[in-house]
């Protein structure tokens, strides 16, 4: 990814230049350390799923996987952005949007085709009060290191940008809790997994603009 253009950035009172080695050496020290945390979290507290060999050969685990990994993306793009002066984040509204309305889309069919009796069953699961909260505790390790990858970065939107950072320490942690969770159905997914991902990403808008004051 080229980090050419996070280097001019501006502040209040003048121009500021921040070292792009040293902001794309923080990210992904971040990025690394931070879904290390969540894993050996994860290991530690929930363990595999210990099916998870046989569930890797359904179509469905892999939706399931796609669906944070998706959002990952999309949210470090906007995070990226939001390290440029007047940065536009339509392409990253875009992105976001994209894979929840792709799995909505496939949980309202896979709803539709079943039988009345089994609705309840594949929206609420079996683990449904327990997924929000997991996700979000499984995000901390990736949030707490991004909140210190962006000390340097000077941003302009810290509120956004705390968002950003906490929905992509989210769809982390969703990635991660995947290999525990036996849940596959769409409804599901769409539903208790994003909600997972949007806690750490509601945390960031409050407080990131307070923890990153200069």
């Amino acid at each position: 990814m080229n980090t050419d253009p996070w280097v001019p950035v501006l502040e209040a009172g003048g121009a500021r230049t921040v070292d792009r080695h040293t902001l794309r050496h923080h990210y992904t020290l971040a990025l690394g350390l931070g879904a290390l945390g969540a894993a050996a979290l994860m290991m530690l507290l929930l363990g595999m799923r210990p099916d998870l060999a046989a569930a890797a050969q359904l179509p469905m685990f892999w939706v399931k996987l796609a669906f944070p990994a998706a959002l990952l993306a999309a949210a470090l793009l906007g995070l990226l952005q939001m390290s440029l002066p007047d940065a536009r984040l339509e392409r990253v509204a875009v992105a976001l949007a994209a894979p929840i309305v792709a799995m909505w889309l496939l949980g309202i069919v896979v709803m539709f085709g079943a039988a009345p009796g089994e609705r309840i069953k594949l929206l609420f699961g079996e683990t449904w009060f327990l997924c929000p909260m997991l996700i979000a505790m499984l995000s901390m390790p990736l949030f707490a290191a991004l909140l210190w990858a962006m000390k340097d970065a000077a941003l302009t939107r810290p509120a956004l940008a705390g968002a950003a950072a906490g929905l992509l320490s989210g769809a982390g942690g969703a990635l991660v809790y995947a290999l525990h969770c036996p849940e596959m159905a769409a409804p599901f997914i769409g539903v208790w997994y994003l909600l997972g991902m949007l806690i750490p990403a509601g945390l960031g808008a409050a407080f990131a603009p307070r923890l990153l004051r200069r």
